[in-house]
């Protein structure tokens, strides 16, 4: 049997776009950033409030950002994000599901939002009383400041920016949600 160049070609064009989706779903931590633990999944479920964020293409333009956990009968955890794009004048809204990366007891998750494509959810802070948390994504590219309310105190917001400069984030480019509007 007598192979094609063309056979060949779309054997490894084929090969190199699995491979590209492969990394682009990795589910990694930034390097020097460390996930809570212990970490009580069932305590992080409910209401988080978007404080601060690295933008990006999904929550461009978006106020009043909000996510809500709640456990899936299968152990994932359901994930609704929300969040009111003021350029358009509508509410905007994307449901996922998340699950541990390996230990359900260190903040370590993956979440999808596109079937079987995932990226790092990294809780790399948060205070006793779950209320305040700092999310990394895979990589510098993406970093959220979290709080059960609008607003998180000066002393948290301060120690967990200092954190994240610490790991290399540029803490300049956060955008500062605003909470106006309520669903």
């Amino acid at each position: 049997m007598k192979i094609k160049n063309w056979q060949i070609g779309l054997t490894t064009g084929l090969t190199a776009g699995a491979i590209a989706i492969l990394l682009q779903s990795s589910v990694s931590i930034p390097k020097g950033a460390t996930p809570v633990k212990p970490f009580a999944q069932k305590r992080y479920l409910g209401t988080w409030y978007e404080i601060a964020r690295y933008d990006f293409k999904f929550e461009k333009n978006l106020s009043d950002v909000s996510a809500t956990y709640t456990l899936n009968p299968d152990g994932s955890i359901r994930v609704y994000n929300k969040g009111y794009d003021f350029v358009k004048g509508k509410w905007k809204e994307s449901i996922g599901k998340a699950k541990s990366v390996k230990d359900p007891r260190t903040g370590r998750l993956k979440v999808s939002f596109f079937g079987p494509f995932y990226a790092g959810y990294n809780v790399i802070a948060i205070d006793s009383g779950y209320r305040y948390a700092m999310v990394a994504g895979n990589n510098l590219n993406y970093l959220w400041l979290l709080s059960r309310e609008k607003t998180i105190p000066a002393d948290i917001q301060t120690a967990y920016l200092k954190q994240a400069q610490a790991l290399g984030y540029d803490v300049s480019k956060l955008i500062w949600t605003k909470h106006e509007r309520s669903s």
